[in-house]
């Protein structure tokens, strides 16, 4: 996989959508070097209702695969989670086998994209 370059062509969902690597380090106030190099396989951020969260599955420079999670209330943001957790590729491909709550279906099917 090649690094993503565009906005246009990075699979970022929900109020991601049309935004950059930028808005993921952003948001969860990540190093600026967290996504040097990754190919981002998909990510996405909902904020509805005074509450927010957020998924990013990527491959790192170094090849292997990483997931992370956040959540918030209305008091906070993502701020302090960018914990990226290692993903053998099996186990992505046994999740997105079917669905799962919480996952919209251009998440899902960005991911299973990226798998086949």
């Amino acid at each position: 996989m090649q690094h993503q370059e565009t906005a246009s062509a990075l699979p970022l969902f929900g109020d991601w959508a049309g935004e950059d690597i930028a808005a993921i380090i952003r948001d969860f106030d990540a190093p600026s070097e967290a996504l040097e190099g990754a190919v981002i396989i998909a990510a996405e951020y909902t904020y509805e209702d005074y509450s927010g969260s957020a998924a990013v599955i990527y491959q790192a420079a170094d090849g292997l695969l990483y997931e992370v999670h956040g959540g918030h209330c209305s008091c906070y943001g993502l701020e302090g989670q960018w914990e990226p957790e290692e993903v053998p590729r099996e186990a992505l491909a046994h999740r997105f086998s079917r669905a799962n709550p919480g996952d919209t279906d251009a998440f899902r099917a960005a991911v299973r994209d990226w798998l086949a």
